[in-house]
């Protein structure tokens, strides 16, 4: 290379990411189970969440129901994130498992026209895993509510909130269509997200979300 030559360098900036991921059937199954235990004797969440969704019920995060999503799921989640991200938080490098604790865990059933404002989480990371999705994005999208708008591709969404580093408003939507049940999403707390209501459809969408902390 000479000093009359010019180079050109791209270089991407950091930010954080997020992890998606499909889990085991019987990681679902038992996540299913917990959810019907529960139903029994049912702990309204509604007075402690955002949204504006009908029917949210509290998860007993010590039931021994959901020790493999506890002890096989969690961490090797909270691993990556940490290996491709790094820690938001300032903690000894000892500590990086045994403090970890799933601290909140609940079940939303989301009818339509029910959606969930922008907001974020206490803890360090959340998760989101879609158990039922009764609608397609393909088809919510013709709906003759959604025709003649400028769609982003939100309606009936899941949707992250966040800036780029020109300080830009962004939107990375999970588009909520049958092939997503089974996936758990999992992010930084802090992280905004919304989900967008649904239209003409009377069966529930059910998702489960959480939060993991540090003690």
């Amino acid at each position: 290379m000479t000093e009359n030559e010019m180079t050109l360098n791209p270089r991407l900036l950091p930010n954080i990411g997020i992890i998606d991921g499909r889990l085991p059937k019987s990681v679902i199954d038992s996540l299913w189970k917990l959810v019907d235990e529960s139903k029994k004797n049912p702990k309204n969440m509604r007075d402690q969440l955002v949204g504006n969704i009908s029917s949210s019920i509290s998860l007993d995060v010590k039931s021994p129901i959901i020790s493999d999503f506890k002890t096989q799921v969690l961490p090797k989640y909270i691993d990556l994130m940490i290996e491709k991200f790094g820690l938001q938080i300032d903690i000894k490098k000892d500590d990086k498992y045994k403090n970890w604790a799933l601290d909140g865990l609940w079940v939303n059933f989301q009818k339509k026209h029910e959606f969930n404002p922008p907001h974020n989480h206490y803890g360090v990371y959340s998760f989101v895993i879609w158990m039922y999705v009764p609608t397609s994005y393909q088809e919510q999208r013709k709906l003759p509510i959604a025709l003649g708008t400028n769609d982003d591709g939100s309606i009936s969404n899941f949707c992250f909130n966040y800036t780029d580093i020109v300080g830009k408003m962004r939107m990375f939507n999970y588009e909520m269509e049958k092939d997503v049940v089974g996936t758990m999403v999992f992010f930084p707390s802090q992280l905004h997200h919304q989900v967008f209501p649904f239209f003409e459809n009377d069966e529930e969408r059910v998702s489960i979300s959480g939060n993991v902390t540090i003690r």
